[in-house]
């Protein structure tokens, strides 16, 4: 009998020496696939991820998926069926959950500078609009008069704090990002007079964070926040995003999130949160903590060779494809992400300290960086783990004209 094993709380197996993958071996999978390089999530990884979410959180909070994490359509369509509801970016992910059973009610579109045109979309579709500005708050009433559709609203805020140790920060100080909450009531004051359906506030003040005590600090100041605006707002607030900042562990030294904490400590909240928003659905947003470990890249060794004493294996992958394992999408000092050689885990020879490198013509195409890894042959496949969020749609893809990878979910 096979033995499997996991590499992480929720990763993908290891069966027979291979990396198991929506229970495919990858040699198989590759042949299903028909060629790499390619990206395959595993959807039982996905609802793993949605029940421990639903275990840990408090029964009142609603979970929506953020879509700019992984839009792939076959992913999304498979979290209509699991998540509570949706946030999208863009006009484009609008066409993509539109295609869902997802309610429209449950749908929201945040992001600075929506056009006109996702504007009407978005009225049109009877979603709520996250209104980042006052200048989009005109052009979304404006919008709603010429539809003669009263346009549903929530306002998205900047507040005066942040999430503390986030990997990417989306709030305090002068951001891009929502209306700075000294000027919130001011805003919530002129609604008052105009022709729309305010539903309620969304407050997102980062991301990628694992430490529990941070995330449940950020939490309760979003929930003070938006219990004092509640006071100035037009309407009963109905729904208050609290935003996310859910982490994954990429790097050596990291540990997984505490969920039961965050949970714990987010129950103890709700009761006030309860007694002044009585009427609120309130919901936390996750992206990458959805789908970030239920996703690998997968490239195959064209050659391997040595220079200088330094082995490489050159794949037929890279930054094209993958930008984030590469450490150009939001890393300061480069860490490897988990790379194995997907077909031989455990070789039976020596490991071997390696590079991974893709076929473009520059030196920031690295995969992995001097990484002890088993002993690869050309035709070998290297996974690239933890890579379900911020992959394929955050790589410039027609970067020297190389033809784009395969998505399966499997």
């Amino acid at each position: 009998m096979s033995s499997i094993r996991h590499t992480a709380p929720l990763s993908c197996a290891i069966s027979d020496n291979q990396l198991v993958i929506g229970g495919f071996p990858i040699t198989r999978l590759t042949e299903r696939v028909g060629r790499t390089p390619f990206y395959a999530y595993d959807r039982a990884l996905i609802s793993a991820r949605i029940a421990q979410l639903r275990q840990a959180m408090p029964d009142q909070i609603h979970l929506h998926y953020a879509i700019k994490a992984n839009p792939m359509p076959a992913v999304v369509q498979h979290l209509a069926g699991l998540v509570d509801g949706f946030d999208v970016a863009s006009g484009g992910e609008l066409k993509t959950v539109l295609d869902t059973p997802m309610p429209p009610n449950q749908i929201s579109f945040a992001g600075p500078a929506k056009s006109p045109i996702e504007l009407r979309q978005a009225i049109a579709a009877g979603i709520v609009i996250n209104l980042e500005s006052e200048r989009e708050l005109l052009a979304a009433v404006q919008a709603g008069e010429a539809l003669g559709i009263r346009p549903k609203v929530a306002v998205r805020v900047n507040p005066d704090f942040e999430l503390k140790s986030s990997g990417m920060k989306m709030s305090g100080g002068p951001k891009q990002f929502g209306i700075d909450a000294e000027q919130v009531p001011a805003v919530l004051g002129r609604m008052k007079t105009m022709d729309l359906e305010f539903i309620g506030f969304h407050i997102f003040s980062g991301s990628q964070n694992l430490r529990a005590e941070a995330i449940s600090e950020a939490q309760e100041k979003t929930l003070e926040l938006a219990m004092r605006l509640a006071l100035e707002a037009p309407a009963p607030v109905r729904a208050l995003n609290l935003g996310g900042g859910f982490g994954i562990p990429y790097f050596p030294g990291e540990q997984p999130l505490d969920l039961a904490a965050v949970g714990a400590r987010l129950s103890e909240l709700l009761p006030a949160a309860r007694h002044a928003l009585p009427d609120t659905e309130l919901i936390i947003e996750l992206g990458r903590f959805i789908i970030g470990e239920a996703g690998v890249y997968v490239c195959r060794v064209v050659e391997r060779k040595l220079s200088r004493g330094q082995v490489f294996l050159v794949t037929d992958g890279g930054l094209h494809h993958h930008l984030a394992a590469s450490g150009n999408f939001g890393q300061v000092i480069r860490k490897n992400y988990p790379v194995l050689v997907a077909n031989r885990v455990e070789s039976g020879d020596e490991p071997e300290t390696a590079s991974v490198v893709g076929p473009l013509c520059t030196p920031l195409d690295l995969l992995a960086d001097k990484m002890l890894l088993g002993h690869a042959r050309e035709g070998d496949l290297i996974a690239v783990m933890q890579s379900g969020a911020y992959g394929l749609t955050a790589s410039p893809t027609a970067f020297l004209g190389h033809p784009p990878p395969v998505e399966v979910l499997v």
